[in-house]
């Protein structure tokens, strides 16, 4: 499952993420992933969570962050979740031309059965049709 959770900055997104993803370790058998652009939110996960600032491993772009969660797949065959936050700053692209990075969590998630529940500040800006189908 791909689940998007788009809105504002301020509203409360990454709040939310994390408190979707303590709630997930409690219930998970496998590995719960929190990827962030920074340590902001660290602190705020509960520390069996494997939490991942993207600044230490220079994630910049959506090949580099795609790449990244297949590296993490192939490491935790028992990845239950993966959480990016920050996701607009992480794929460093105008959101017009991010569908074919959606298209492949979406296939990530139904190959791996890992839940992936990524975050967008919109900056204003309206949803994009293809994202709709993914807003939670």
């Amino acid at each position: 499952m791909l689940k998007v959770i788009f809105g504002n900055r301020g509203m409360g997104k990454s709040r939310q993420m994390c408190a979707e993803a303590n709630e997930r370790l409690e219930k998970a058998s496998g590995t719960v992933v929190f990827i962030d652009k920074d340590e902001d939110h660290m602190y705020d996960l509960k520390r069996d969570i494997r939490f991942i600032n993207a600044a230490e491993y220079g994630i910049a772009g959506k090949q580099m962050l795609m790449g990244f969660a297949a590296g993490i797949a192939a490491r935790d065959f028992d990845l239950e979740a993966l959480y990016i936050n920050g996701f607009a700053k992480l794929a460093d692209e105008p959101l017009e031309m991010l569908e074919p990075v959606f298209d492949y969590f979406a296939a990530f998630a139904d190959k791996t059965g890992a839940d992936v529940v990524i975050s967008i500040n919109d900056g204003g800006a309206p949803c994009p049709d293809y994202l709709v189908k993914y807003c939670a």
